[in-house]
């Protein structure tokens, strides 16, 4: 199946940021990625959002492409935790992408929400925020909130990482 990644644009300001939406290779649920994209936009930030099973290839290239400040990955399906980490590892291996901030959300395990350790290991393993279902929208605008504009893949600021 050929992926192509549809850039949708909304009505943000030049100081808004630039971000990437998407789910994992696993994942084919597509209205988590519409509400975020939605959310984001409305926040005043532009979205490329990359769809469902997006393979991690893809979503390096799209990336590299991109260099966007901001990689949201968001899963449904329960496999978030195994999937994130093997993506995250993807991500920093890659040069251009090694510090861009990414954050992961959403359902990330079958045993229920907010287990202190899986979010400790997905934060361990390099992305900045855990946002698991159940948890405040608040808490992830506040996250966006502390993102500078337009730095296109720079690291955030020292210890900006993010556990809900």
């Amino acid at each position: 199946m050929e992926q192509h990644a549809v850039e949708q644009h909304g009505k943000a300001e030049p100081a808004g940021l630039d971000v990437v939406v998407t789910t994992m290779a696993s994942d084919s649920h597509t209205w988590n990625l519409v509400f975020l994209q939605l959310l984001l936009e409305e926040l005043g930030h532009r979205v490329t959002n990359l769809g469902a099973c997006v393979p991690d290839e893809l979503l390096v290239a799209e990336c590299r492409r991109i260099a966007p400040d901001l990689i949201v990955l968001s899963s449904v399906n329960g496999h978030g935790f195994h999937d994130g980490l093997r993506v995250i590892a993807e991500l920093r291996a890659c040069p251009e992408l090694a510090r861009t901030p990414a954050v992961i959300g959403g359902k990330l395990g079958i045993a229920g929400t907010g287990t202190p350790a899986r979010q400790h290991r997905l934060l361990s393993a390099g992305f900045d925020g855990v946002f698991e279902e159940g948890g405040s929208v608040l808490e992830f605008q506040s996250f966006l909130g502390s993102l500078p504009a337009g730095t296109g893949a720079r690291a955030l600021p020292a210890g900006s990482k993010v556990l809900l």
